[in-house]
């Protein structure tokens, strides 16, 4: 099983003080090794078959989780465009990936609260991260937003990096949430309440019809 790079420490600090804990308080051995066995099915980063049909329109979901918002929304960075909101429980993979092929062009970082990663006003109070790229079919952006639980989100991204459909880049640490701006070009397929990974499910394809 492949452990994303951003637990390792984690992961080894938990490890340590279980071993630790045998020779001096091994009453709690058994606490801190069932921590750092569910720390290393946390931080899993599985191998993901990337979706690519004809040629290479469609856009892949930047997480794992359930969809919470199909909607219009609007971006400095992309204008209108269509919103998909995704929530990853504790219980989900927190790698994310990007939803589109695309150069690195805007990168910032909020402060903000830490509400419940699901409700609607946590996309514009938590605190969060905005990743856009600009792709052959416009702008698009990813937004990776801090939960209740989660307060540390990761993101290796540079401007003018140029990242590959489905690459790995971050992830948020506990339970959070994703949302990706599209073009309005591009047709939603996924509607709130389904489940979809990241990577793997096809979340919109380019309609060229409707530049």
């Amino acid at each position: 099983m492949k452990i994303a790079r951003d637990g390792w420490t984690i992961i080894g600090f938990a490890g340590f003080m279980a071993l630790g804990s045998l020779f001096f308080v091994p009453e709690i051995m058994p606490f801190l090794l069932m921590l750092t066995i569910f720390l290393l099915w946390f931080f899993r980063d599985p191998e993901r078959k990337i979706q690519h049909h004809g040629p290479g329109k469609e856009f892949i979901s930047p997480a794992d989780g359930k969809v919470v918002e199909v909607e219009r929304s609007y971006h400095p960075f992309t204008g209108p465009a269509w919103k998909i909101g995704i929530f990853m429980s504790v219980t989900d993979v927190h790698v994310n990936r990007a939803p589109f092929s695309g150069e690195v062009d805007y990168l910032e970082y909020v402060p903000g609260k830490n509400l419940m990663a699901f409700r609607d006003k946590a996309s514009e109070e938590n605190e969060r991260m905005y990743v856009g790229f600009k792709t052959d079919e416009g702008p698009v952006l990813t937004v990776q937003i801090a939960g209740f639980i989660a307060r540390r989100i990761v993101c290796r991204l540079k401007k003018g990096m140029f990242i590959d459909k489905g690459q790995r880049f971050g992830m948020i640490k506990l339970g959070s949430k994703v949302d990706v701006l599209m073009p309005l070009s591009v047709n939603p397929l996924v509607e709130k309440g389904q489940r979809v990974s990241a990577g793997s499910t096809v979340i919109g394809v380019v309609d060229d019809e409707n530049p």
